[in-house]
């Protein structure tokens, strides 16, 4: 087990007799033998047993309970004095604190001593630690152990996940050290990939002769994807935004599994079972949104989206979290509605129908119901849509959309009747981007909304419109959906200076950044 958290105490080392040390760090004991009672092999011994780094070696001294440091002269006889008490290491110039233990040393596995080099044989636990702690990891480990042996996709999960770490720890150009120790790590972790016909039975993940095998094919791709991403910058900054594949775990499910558990949700009457079986397909259902042959049938394969409500949240806290999930509705009321009414005021081209939007969101209780009474805070987002008008740029067509045009890309109101719901879907002529329908007896007093996606109308979970607004932006990234382009900018705004997400990676319109500097300033 890796110690990483020693601060104050150093190690502690209580030696018994017939140099069977008993060695304590942070309230875990555990024995070394010592061969040879000098200094020098202590210490290695010490080092090995709690994966302490070189980079965290130089300096450290050994003392005994007065705070006399112990040289290697005077070492064997100091431990096998029977009063010798309790030993500790710590850097010679501590204070008391010992940072010793970082990510980098953890997964190290050969140590720089006095000059040598002492190659670390716990490579099966480096891989062990990496796959456990790792999505989709544990299921490998599992995998093996029930058939001893992993198909070809879990052996291409197991080779990324192995190799992620390595160049997270070690950088994209990994020594061959540490690329034949993973490989090592690998077929001792996984006897049964050993192939018995080569000299050491790792080659085919990793040959130090000729530098192939899957590990060196895959820090290629990522070296080369690396060189892509610092030649073109900003064609990386334009990839980001709610159609861009995110980071998931491998699905938990086999292909036989998912069939079952699509079937399963298609018929159960059971919300919290269908809720718990959207769970387990997330990561299957993200790899259909963002593969172009499926995305057309997502909701067609999970239709539950029609009729039980919070899955788009459910997808979208899975995404990101429950704190970025939860930015817009505790930041809107409490900072930006107040300053988007207040920079509204100040716009130069006012409109009656701005003026309209202002005095419903700055005066909840009043405003023309008949054109643009929505009600406070629908009135404010539909405020900073007039702040962060359409954009001019990358237009396909020719005109320019004016803001006020723009809010029916945003929500549209149909008044309750019989089948009104089914005849706004049979009215949409053509595909659009998600959006709000609001359905009640005014603009002022919804019953319910809708997000309106593929001819499709999702049940809102929220009753009030900020709710309803915060899962229609959601809806975009759950779907893999691009904004409209007339509400891109808001979009952008929303996607960047609220929920703080792909912050530097997203080109941003200058209207969008200098309105953010307004605001947080």
């Amino acid at each position: 087990m890796l110690c990483s958290n020693v601060l104050h105490e150093g190690l502690t080392f209580i030696f018994a007799l017939r140099m069977l040390v008993k060695v304590k760090c942070k309230g875990e004991q555990k024995y070394i033998k010592i061969s040879d009672p000098t200094l020098e092999v202590f210490l290695n011994q010490v080092f090995v047993k709690f994966h302490i780094g070189p980079k965290d070696q130089a300096g450290l001294k050994v003392y005994d309970e007065s705070g006399t440091e112990i040289d290697d002269d005077v070492f064997e006889d100091v431990v096998k004095d029977p009063n010798c008490g309790v030993l500790k290491l710590k850097p010679a110039e501590d204070d008391g604190e010992c940072k010793m233990f970082s990510q980098y040393e953890q997964s190290m596995a050969y140590w720089a001593i006095y000059g040598k080099v002492f190659f670390f044989t716990c490579s099966l636990q480096v891989i062990e630690n990496i796959l456990q702690k790792k999505p989709g990891g544990d299921r490998i480990i599992k995998e093996y152990g029930r058939t001893k042996a992993l198909t070809d996709s879990s052996r291409r999960q197991m080779v990324n996940i192995v190799v992620a770490e390595m160049t997270e720890t070690h950088g994209t150009t990994p020594s061959r050290t540490i690329r034949e120790m993973y490989a090592k790590g690998i077929v001792s972790l996984f006897p049964n990939l050993k192939d018995p016909f080569s000299e050491k039975g790792y080659e085919h993940f990793y040959d130090p002769d000729s530098g192939s095998g899957y590990l060196a094919w895959r820090i290629k791709t990522i070296q080369r994807k690396s060189s892509e991403e610092r030649r073109s910058p900003a064609h990386n900054e334009c990839n980001r935004g709610p159609a861009s594949e995110r980071d998931v775990p491998e699905p938990e499910l086999s292909e036989e599994q998912l069939r079952e558990a699509i079937s399963f949700m298609k018929h159960a009457s059971d919300e919290e079972a269908v809720r718990m079986k959207m769970k387990q397909t997330f990561s299957s259902r993200q790899k259909m949104v963002h593969d172009a042959q499926q995305s057309p049938h997502v909701l067609a394969t999970f239709p539950r989206f029609a009729d039980v409500k919070g899955l788009i949240e459910q997808d979208f806290v899975s995404l990101f979290g429950e704190e970025t999930s939860a930015k817009l509705l505790e930041r809107w009321p409490t900072l930006f509605k107040e300053k988007t009414i207040r920079q509204s005021k100040g716009l130069s081209a006012s409109s009656i129908e701005l003026q309209e939007l202002i005095q419903a969101a700055d005066s909840p209780l009043s405003g023309n119901e008949d054109l643009y009474g929505w009600d406070s805070d629908l009135s404010s987002i539909l405020l900073l849509l007039h702040l962060l008008p359409p954009s001019a740029q990358g237009r396909k067509k020719p005109g320019k959309m004016s803001a006020t045009q723009a809010m029916g890309n945003l929500v549209v109101f149909r008044k309750v009747r019989r089948n009104s719901i089914q005849g706004h879907l049979d009215s949409i002529v053509q595909t659009r981007q998600p959006y709000l329908l609001a359905v009640g007896t005014s603009r002022r007093s919804v019953h319910e909304f809708f997000i309106i996606v593929d001819k499709m109308a999702i049940p809102c979970k929220a009753t009030s419109s900020l709710g309803a607004f915060d899962e229609l932006f959601k809806a975009h990234f759950v779907f893999g959906t691009e904004y409209c382009e007339s509400l891109r900018n808001m979009y952008t705004f929303i996607q960047t200076t609220i929920y703080n997400i792909d912050v530097g990676h997203i080109r941003e319109n200058p209207r969008v950044i200098e309105l953010r500097a307004r605001f947080l300033q």
